[in-house]
């Protein structure tokens, strides 16, 4: 069990993990218990018997091998094929000793042949870890878009981050789910579910809402600064004192030191003029392609650029952790959303790409 205190979200499993020296979190025979509790992998009253005897084999001794003819007997093939799943993120996750060594691992081998599901509760877990002793809210609504899809609004000048997948819903069952989604096709009025947007008067309501399974309706604001109008024509720029941009780069900042063991700062740009930039990457697959546009020189339409949610500049504390010829200088990171105002963040994307030198 981890040292610290009790954790959140314990749908990801962090409290069923331990710590090894190094920080990074190794399974427990529980911790794979709870993924063959999952919906995708529970048994359901249709479940074959060769079925029922694998997971409970599963159960009783969960890194067991599972030999192909014990899998190939399960007659359903989405059972069968998600037990394979599971298999083989277990037996990754067991060779490589942790997850974050198991995660690293994943995209540096190239093809990733797990669903994006299981990556994403490998990484809640490991914010569990990175914020243990973090009791600042914006910082852990901030650490949701490492693992939860957002959907992005620009509304009366603010940039609004919510989770996709309960919007969505929201807006096709009134949050009642199947239940709400027959009520709405039979015509009838569904009560209103309250979406918040984060803020001082309601912090502590979503810290208390991380609890057991976690919810996920807060919005997180990642607006730049507030313009007020004032009289005789003048303008008042304000930069927000809780921002939901400068919580994500706290959150990237322990990322890459708990993953690459470097420090860096990295600071959120609402622009950047440098005639100089000498390096980018982007945190999604939209600002990915858009900065390497930019940095060609290719002509990006105008409203590709209003997906642009933000710049970062990183800089190393160490100016010696960089490849030599970039000591120095920043790198640029991009967040953006695509048409359909989706944001799908790549933590990887820092594991991979980021300018380290040799001897880092």
């Amino acid at each position: 069990m981890p040292d610290t205190a009790p954790s959140v979200w314990t749908s990801c499993g962090y409290d069923l993990l331990r710590h090894n020296a190094r920080g990074w979190l190794e399974p427990t025979d529980d911790y794979w218990r709870l993924w063959l509790a999952r919906p995708e992998l529970a048994l359901v009253e249709e479940s074959c018997p060769a079925e029922r005897a694998l997971h409970d084999l599963l159960l009783h001794r969960p890194t067991r091998k599972v030999t192909p003819a014990e899998l190939g007997a399960v007659k359903d093939a989405d059972a069968r094929a998600n037990h394979q799943l599971f298999l083989k993120l277990r037996d990754a996750v067991l060779q490589a000793g942790s997850l974050e060594a198991a995660y690293a691992g994943f995209f540096r081998a190239g093809a990733i042949q797990l669903p994006p599901l299981f990556l994403d509760l490998m990484v809640q877990a490991i914010v569990c870890n990175l914020l243990a002793d973090e009791a600042d809210a914006w910082v852990w609504r901030a650490a949701e878009l490492l693992f939860r899809r957002q959907r992005v609004q620009v509304q009366d000048g603010r940039v609004l981050s919510g989770d996709a997948e309960v919007l969505d819903m929201l807006n096709e069952t009134g949050g009642m789910g199947n239940v709400g989604r027959l009520l709405l096709q039979g015509g009838a009025t569904l009560p209103v579910v309250q979406i918040e947007v984060l803020g001082e008067d309601n912090a502590d309501r979503y810290l208390a809402s991380r609890t057991g399974a976690g919810r996920f309706n807060f919005v997180l604001d990642c607006t730049h600064a507030v313009q007020n109008e004032l009289p005789h024509g003048l303008t008042l720029t304000m930069t927000r004192a809780r921002s939901g941009l400068k919580a994500l780069a706290s959150v990237l900042e322990r990322w890459v030191r708990h993953f690459l063991g470097v420090a860096v700062t990295i600071q959120p740009e609402a622009r950047v003029d440098d005639a100089s930039w000498r390096w980018h990457l982007g945190l999604d697959a939209e600002s990915t392609q858009l900065l390497n546009d930019l940095y060609q020189g290719h002509e990006v339409s105008e409203p590709r650029q209003q997906r642009l949610i933000s710049l970062f500049r990183l800089r190393f504390d160490n100016p010696a952790d960089m490849r030599a010829d970039l000591s120095g200088k920043p790198v640029y990171l991009g967040l953006a959303m695509n048409e359909q105002g989706l944001l799908k963040l790549k933590p990887q994307n820092l594991l991979l790409n980021l300018p380290l030198s040799t001897t880092t």
